[in-house]
């Protein structure tokens, strides 16, 4: 990232300005053989604008590749299942095959399917094409398609990803000249004008989010262990899709939606020939978009988790139409791949989705549509519109809604957890939710974002005025907190991170991921309470109460007495006690379904902070310095229970074999570097992010301390 040059003994070879795309160098014309060799890769970050924070340096793996003069393409195995039954699935490879010597070769070629297990391992063998043969011209590049059927397939879903992988060996006489191996899987895929998306021919709503392509406090190097945790995480929520929000993404991301059963929407660019910043994409578009689209394409159509490819988002060339521009980028795309629908996220879409620009598409992707640039009514519209008959469409981007974790009241820099919040181009999730529900023609969303993300702070980043506030105030009261807030955002450096997120930048859930929890996993039973009970400052002031529960109704009780029973009405989404009053004590919530009792969740006083616990994601660690354990540091009470207002300075440090890789603890206005191993807790939670270090054994012992607090230990026992 970004603008890379790649020398080799003084030798400029290539080069690569979008970040984002993955690409390849010959070396081989500068190699010296049997001496030292150097490799220089130039970047230059300064002449690069983004609206977010992309990363520096090289923040994505790269392979030294050796083969025979004679193999396998980049990307050279193009395999599709254009027949699926019970009984057989068919399996067509396009292969290219590459000759890099100055004579022609004689070639046999052959591919062997196999299962493939989640250790990404082949298993039994299932079936075989039958050997061809093919004479490669000299320094060519030949095509051709191989054939076979595996009896019985055993189909990729969200919930059985079952994978197979394609064995390709070429042959000059008898001799291996390559072996060249490929996943794949069975699954079909539709989407729909009457009854969104369709995987092997079943409906799937798309319960999606947006996410940038950081890992929180470690920045935007690709971790694996990482970016599992937040799909992890992401999945206990109910996410079952993933917006590779506005690049293409890392390449592990798709190997792991492949095995954790996501669905994924492959975004090529921010912007087109119109940019947004100085020095984004658009300086760039014209020279390089056929070649980063043909990368994308080319590198990720064989996974069974893509199912759309998106050429951009909100472009400014959607609303010129005539300028044929998405077509343009379709056209592209089908060269490659016609198996993927072609797809864009369109802002304004009561503008942009109804000139002419949607239908240059296969899907139309709809940026708010639920909110002021369309309205609750607006998918219906569209939907009925004139030459819309066969379009499909989807939320290609929802909500916005800002939050801070544990923040009700909140003070400077921070945004209510009462979910009530959202900026003028946004809605509440209830709002989309709602809209949804009316037309269920339309397959789902991707709502904005799962992840909180480094950079873009709003509201703290720009005029407040953007701000609009759902909590019901007067326009009066709405107005002197915009002003207060305008005043607030100048007084001192913005927020190092977003607010949209349901899951903080340290990967702790908030309280609008218990929302989205209770839609999109409708038969787990749950409920949730907010805010927390620990506010001795409002001792007799009404403090609302909001349930979020998978039930359809519940009760709720504070210190025992009920506060009432309420019942979801058609369109809500959560359950409201408006004006209860504190006093210190117990809130209890019993939700119920269909009339019987579902779920219970209870919310207590705590007492004063009193220790910290540690919880790990786990207790064992590869020795390889790429592992990593993530250990959760809570402030709690004498009885174990967190305390939600406490921050206080916590500091870490280990003995063993092992490093600190970071430390974070959620909180947006939380300027210490991640590096420190010192910062105070946030609303009674921080984070330690540990790995190894090289040739590690034995034991790694995490402790943490503060003032006045027991002591807390976690040990991490390194594997070898």
């Amino acid at each position: 990232m970004a603008n890379a040059e790649i020398w080799l003994n003084g030798h400029r070879i290539g080069e690569r300005p979008y970040g984002y795309s993955s690409f390849r160098v010959d070396l081989t014309p500068y190699i010296l053989f049997g001496k030292e060799n150097v490799i220089s890769v130039r970047l230059n970050t300064e002449k690069l604008g983004s609206r977010w924070y992309p990363g520096a340096g090289i923040y994505r793996h790269v392979r030294l590749v050796k083969t025979n003069a004679v193999h396998v393409a980049q990307w050279g195995a193009f395999i599709t299942t254009p027949e699926i039954t019970a009984d057989k699935g068919k399996v067509k490879i396009e292969l290219k095959v590459a000759n890099h010597l100055s004579k022609t070769v004689d070639i046999n070629y052959a591919a062997d399917i196999y299962e493939l297990g989640n250790n990404d391992q082949p298993a039994k063998k299932v079936a075989t094409s039958s050997m061809q043969s093919m004479k490669l011209q000299a320094n060519g590049l030949s095509t051709d398609t191989l054939r076979t059927v595996v009896l019985h397939p055993l189909l990729w879903s969200l919930e059985q990803t079952h994978r197979y992988l394609a064995r390709i060996r070429v042959y000059n006489e008898g001799q291996l000249l390559d072996e060249y191996d490929t996943p794949f899987g069975f699954r079909t895929i539709e989407f729909t004008h009457d009854n969104g998306f369709l995987l092997n021919g079943k409906r799937v709503q798309l319960q999606g989010t947006c996410n940038h392509h950081d890992l929180g406090a470690l920045g935007a190097a690709m971790n694996i262990h990482a970016l599992e945790r937040q799909l992890r995480i992401l999945k206990d929520m109910g996410c079952n899709a993933l917006r590779t929000s506005h690049n293409p993404p890392a390449p592990e991301l798709l190997t792991l939606a492949d095995k954790m059963g996501f669905l994924v929407m492959d975004e090529a660019f921010d912007c087109w020939a119109t940019g947004k910043n100085p020095d984004d994409y658009g300086t760039h578009y014209a020279e390089w978009h056929e070649r980063d689209l043909e990368m994308l394409v080319c590198r990720d159509r064989n996974h069974p988790s893509v199912i759309l490819w998106s050429t951009g988002n909100e472009v400014d060339e959607e609303y010129y139409p005539e300028k044929g521009l998405a077509k343009h980028l379709t056209d592209i795309i089908h060269k490659y791949d016609s198996t993927h629908p072609v797809t864009f996220g369109a802002s304004y879409p009561s503008k942009s989705g109804m000139n002419g620009t949607e239908l240059q598409v296969d899907v139309h992707g709809m940026n708010y549509a639920a909110g002021v640039y369309g309205g609750p009514n607006f998918y219906g519209e569209f939907l009925r519109k004139k030459g819309h008959e066969k379009l499909a469409a989807y939320a290609s981007e929802t909500s916005s809604t800002m939050s801070s974790r544990g923040e009700y009241f909140p003070g400077k820099f921070q945004v209510s957890s009462y979910d009530t919040w959202a900026p003028g181009w946004g809605s509440l999730a209830d709002d989309e939710f709602a809209a949804l529900d009316r037309y269920p023609a339309i397959a789902g969303e991707f709502v904005w974002t799962g992840f909180d993300y480094l950079g873009e702070p709003t509201p703290f980043n720009s005029d407040a005025s953007v701000l609009l506030n759902f909590a019901g105030l007067s326009k009066e009261q709405q107005e002197k907190e915009k002003e207060a807030l305008l005043k607030t955002s100048q007084s001192r450096p913005p927020s190092r991170s977003s607010y949209f997120g349901m899951v903080d930048l340290a990967g702790f859930p908030k309280d609008r991921y218990y929302l989205y929890q209770a839609r999109w996993r409708p038969d787990f039973p749950m409920v949730h309470i907010l805010p927390h009970w620990n506010f001795p400052e409002r001792l007799g002031k009404v403090t609302p109460v909001f349930l979020y529960t998978s039930g359809d109704e519940a009760e709720l009780f504070l210190n025992g007495k009920s506060l009432g029973r309420k019942k979801k009405k058609p369109f809500e989404y959560r359950l409201k006690w408006n004006d209860v009053k504190y006093e210190p004590g117990e809130l209890k919530a019993v939700a119920y379904k269909q009339g019987k009792e579902w779920a219970s969740s209870t919310v207590k006083t705590t007492g004063p902070a009193a220790k910290l616990q540690l919880t790990a994601d786990k207790s064992e660690i590869q020795p390889d310095g790429t592992d990593l354990v993530f250990v959760t540091i809570a402030v709690t009470d004498k009885d174990g229970n967190q305390v939600p207002t406490a921050n206080q300075e916590i500091s870490c440090r280990i003995t063993g074999d092992g490093e600190i890789a970071a430390t974070d603890n959620g909180d947006a206005t939380c300027l210490i570097p991640f590096s420190s191993t010192v910062r105070p807790a946030f609303n009674g939670l921080m984070l330690a992010i540990i790995r190894t270090k090289a040739h590690a054994r034995g034991k790694i012992k995490l402790m943490v301390e503060s003032p006045g607090l027991e002591k807390g230990v976690n040990i991490i026992h390194v594997v070898r």
